[in-house]
């Protein structure tokens, strides 16, 4: 008996994350490099519905960030929505949900990646980008505790830099008020695929969620620290929009490469420009380190489970991490960085993610209140939001987000009839 316990007990995860620790996570996960490019595109999507974008961006993932907290809170395990949708909805659509996940973040790791040798050494990105994926691993590979040190110096640089940005933006005055009507000429597909591509720097609240097991008194520690992040993450998107459409307007702001710097040239303080380039490839170093920290906890999850090879499932007896799976993921992002462009992925990434949060807020519409359900209409609408959000994206990111899905999908009642079979 005293064998069997130790032996699972060798199997789980230790718990050292706090509230603050947990929150600090989500900060890094979200506050990320999405805020340094994503309002470029959505501006060009939606003109001066941009700002109407962030807020139905906000919306969803409030629904979201709220049933993801209660389901958190009622299975404080490694997984996220795959454990979720396995309890409530039954073991396919936690499958797909956790399918979704490993799959789309798997790419957006490596556009991070990617991001952080575009920034550091353009001329050597993709060296750039193995090197730092290789980095950030072995410091995940080190232990939880020692990753969160390091994300709660990426968010203090990163948000102290969007402070000053939003600063220079405000003293050097706003030289376009367009964006004060706003909505005017834009189209309601326009503004959906704009929410689309800024949810995707929103949805970083999953990683606290799939952190379950790390997490000291989850049901506690998630439902505060998940909205708490998410509430100063749209505090700071919000004001750094505001101020950065202040100054170029919806225009100039839908032409740049690199909005918050061409903002500081164009507020006057050209010298902030380089500074803004350091803190992007900052932020998306710190979107890296959350990013293969969730990935890896569901991919342990589903090891657990026999959906992915059965070894991943291994906990460094001294780390206490899942070390195999953590070099599994980081392997597979550093040959994509190595090998591929991935920045024209984020759609597909977006796609298999708000397939996975939908999943979370059906999961969440069976908890009943003594389980410590939401209300009805925030699963409604979160569920609704996602599947919106995630057909109005570009065409091409729907097709293969469709695709790979289907193919997951197809993977999963393959095994079912093979182990049937046997």
């Amino acid at each position: 008996m005293g064998t069997t316990s130790a032996s699972a007990e060798a199997g789980k995860l230790r718990r050292h994350l706090g509230v603050f620790d947990a929150v600090v996570i989500g900060l890094g996960s979200m506050i990320g490099a999405g805020i340094f490019a994503a309002l470029a595109p959505a501006a060009g999507v939606a003109g001066s519905g941009l700002l109407l974008g962030l807020t139905l961006a906000a919306v969803v993932s409030y629904c979201n960030a709220t049933s993801s907290a209660r389901l958190a809170a009622r299975y404080p395990q490694s997984g996220g929505t795959y454990v979720y949708g396995r309890e409530r909805l039954g073991e396919f659509w936690g499958y797909l949900a956790g399918w979704g996940f490993v799959v789309g973040k798997t790419a957006s790791c490596a556009a991070m990646a990617l991001t952080v040798g575009s920034y550091v050494w353009p001329g050597q990105a993709h060296a750039v980008a193995v090197a730092t994926v290789v980095a950030l691993t072995a410091v995940n590979f080190v232990g939880v505790q020692k990753s969160a040190w390091l994300t709660r110096g990426i968010v203090a640089v990163v948000l102290a830099v969007l402070a000053t940005v939003v600063a220079a933006c405000v003293s050097g005055g706003a030289s376009d008020t367009s964006w004060l009507d706003v909505g005017a000429g834009a189209t309601f597909g326009g503004v959906l695929q704009a929410a689309g591509l800024l949810f995707f720097a929103f949805a970083g609240y999953a990683r606290i969620a799939t952190l379950g097991e790390e997490v000291r008194d989850p049901r506690r520690t998630i439902p505060r620290a998940i909205p708490t992040a998410l509430g100063i993450t749209l505090v700071v998107y919000a004001a750094v929009a505001v101020s950065v459409l202040a100054v170029l307007g919806t225009d100039r702001l839908a032409h740049t490469a690199a909005p918050l710097a061409e903002a500081v040239r164009a507020a006057g303080v050209p010298g902030l420009a380089p500074v803004v380039r350091g803190a992007a490839a900052v932020a998306a170093l710190g979107s890296l380190l959350a990013l293969i920290l969730g990935v890896s906890r569901t991919t342990l999850a589903m090891a657990r489970d026999r959906h992915l090879p059965h070894t991943l499932a291994a906990v460094h007896p001294r780390f206490q991490v899942p070390h195999r799976a953590e070099l599994a993921v980081g392997a597979l992002v550093a040959v994509l960085a190595a090998t591929t462009d991935l920045r024209g992925a984020i759609g597909f990434s977006s796609f298999g993610v708000l397939v996975y949060y939908a999943i979370a807020n059906a999961s969440a519409w069976t908890l009943p209140p003594v389980e410590g359900g939401p209300a009805r209409i925030v699963p409604i609408v979160g569920t609704a939001g996602c599947l919106a959000l995630a057909f109005a994206l570009p065409l091409a990111s729907v097709l293969w987000g469709a695709a790979v899905i289907a193919a997951g999908a197809a993977a999963y009642g393959l095994r079912k009839a093979l182990t049937r079979r046997a």
